[in-house]
């Protein structure tokens, strides 16, 4: 993932922040309010690290997977099915119902 949608989500991502770096206050996270400098400071005074080991660090947390309130954004989700437009067939459009093929309601209760 890049840094915009750490930014753009930056509430979303507290819990992974906090599972990487367990010392990190919410409340601190609050004011960064996704600023990468800002964050990149904070976590080199809060593990004494120099800020080049800690840009090191977040580039390996970046690698990891997006958490799920970021995926499920419908603005994720639209820019999703736009790029999937790419195998709709021609005069289709990616964004009806696909109700029709009859997966939407199939008789089984899912509650």
């Amino acid at each position: 993932m890049k840094w915009h949608h750490v930014q753009e989500n930056w509430s979303a991502f507290y819990e992974a922040i906090q599972d990487k770096w367990p010392q990190a206050d919410e409340a601190d996270l609050d004011e960064i309010d996704g600023d990468q400098r800002a964050f990149v400071t904070y976590l080199a005074e809060l593990t004494g690290q120099e800020p080049s080991e800690v840009r090191e660090e977040l580039r390996e947390w970046l690698t990891g997977e997006i958490p799920s309130d970021v995926v499920m954004d419908p603005i994720h989700d639209n820019h999703s099915i736009s790029l999937s437009a790419k195998y709709v067939n021609e005069g289709e459009d990616e964004y009806d119902d696909d109700a029709r093929f009859g997966d939407d309601n199939d008789g089984r209760d899912d509650d």
